[in-house]
């Protein structure tokens, strides 16, 4: 996407610097990265993270509107709707596409959006280590807005604990030790005191909820979520976890339900030319050319029952048309020059919410390279130069 800085890092790479890079972020914790990196970042042009960034801007407006909660509350699956809800996340994620325009230059497109935390501290790690790996130019960073290293890892420690102590606070998944993103939950833990708990550990009595901590029972005042509620319900054995959708005395962060809030449902709101044009199937007053579009269930886990070439035979066959969505196709251009093939790009902004009346801001990255049909692991099978990396913005 900045074609000389690309012709520089493409010409100085070596495959044994990136042996090299592989092992000093292994070194973070030793055997806890569970997934590719990519062999080189992605540089971005200012006008390219300008687009992104108005295109979040126009979604905060919808996310941050009065009556929000209001305009989302079917999103929530009924048996997944958890209690002391809050009226914000405090993490925000927006993934973007890279496409060409109609002009025939990059232009960003918005895949999907999610009030999650998504490897919040390894990200910075990494971006430490990409640094002197990549030999980054000055005029960029993976930092967005004012936020340099030292305050976004402030914030991002500030966020998680709040007032609480750090022994009163948990990150909670579902049998971390086995979850491909590990990596971040040692990251989190050494940034903030916290420890990993497993659902599995928690012990509930009456509305307060516990866990060991070093063998000693302690109490738990918050949660920091990284436990995806679909994952849970994947689980052979989730009916005899502890019911955390009950009237707990914790504070979630974020809480459960924005997971869903912010979402595929939340696209039709929207009208942003980096956000595809995106419809409720029973709010289709119009005829549209299917073959530009796809045909996405609310209520899936994993991409489970999308069709991307839809036939109107599929549409009739709907009996629920509420419950599904259609959204115009993004086409990934083939963008980033690799040693054998150019390969596509998806872009994740974090942002960071700090209270209720604070408007999110944006905070930093990741990135996904790919070059197979689709962005992740099972579609990039014995290729090279793709994985997760980290972007570097034009200052």
């Amino acid at each position: 996407m900045v074609p000389a800085i690309r012709k520089q890092f493409n010409a100085n790479f070596t495959e044994e610097k990136y042996q090299q890079y592989l092992k000093d972020i292994d070194n973070l914790h030793p055997g806890a990265l569970d997934f590719r990196v990519a062999e080189t970042p992605v540089f971005v042009p200012k006008a390219f993270t300008t687009a992104m960034l108005d295109a979040c801007e126009s979604i905060l407006d919808v996310i941050e509107q009065d009556n929000f909660l209001q305009l989302t509350e079917r999103s929530i699956p009924k048996q997944l709707h958890v209690a002391n809800e809050k009226d914000f996340s405090e993490f925000l994620i927006f993934d973007f596409g890279v496409c060409i325009g109609t002009n025939g230059e990059p232009e960003p497109q918005l895949i999907e959006m999610q009030a999650f935390p998504s490897l919040f501290a390894y990200q910075s790690r990494l971006s430490d280590i990409t640094d002197t790996y990549a030999n980054v130019p000055d005029n960029f960073s993976p930092y967005l807005g004012n936020f340099t290293r030292e305050s976004y890892l402030a914030d991002l420690k500030k966020i998680i604990l709040s007032d609480q102590k750090p022994e009163e606070t948990i990150l909670l998944e579902i049998y971390p030790k086995t979850q491909k993103t590990r990596i971040d939950f040692y990251c989190t833990s050494e940034l903030t005191g916290i420890r990993t708990v497993c659902l599995s550990e928690l012990m509930i009595e009456g509305s307060s909820v516990f866990y060991l901590r070093d063998g000693v029972k302690t109490r738990v005042k918050r949660i920091f979520n990284r436990l995806i509620f679909d994952d849970l319900h994947q689980q052979e054995d989730w009916k005899n976890l502890p019911d955390i959708t009950q009237d707990l005395d914790v504070e979630w962060l974020p809480h459960p339900n924005w997971f869903y809030r912010v979402s595929k449902y939340t696209l039709p709101f929207i009208q942003h030319p980096n956000v595809p044009e995106t419809f409720f199937l029973n709010e289709l007053t119009r005829s549209v050319n299917l073959e530009h579009y796809v045909l996405k269930p609310l209520f899936s886990f994993a991409g489970m029952g999308v069709i991307i070439d839809v036939t109107q035979e599929d549409i009739d066959k709907i009996e629920d048309p509420e419950n599904y969505i259609l959204q115009k196709k993004v086409h990934y251009a083939p963008i980033l020059e690799t040693p054998d093939e150019p390969a596509k790009v998806e872009i994740r902004l974090f942002y960071f919410k700090e209270g209720k009346n604070k408007r999110a801001k944006a905070a930093h990255n990741l990135a996904r390279i790919s070059k197979g049909k689709m962005i992740g692991t099972r579609y990039n099978k014995d290729k090279t130069w793709v994985g997760g990396t980290v972007a570097y913005f034009e200052k």
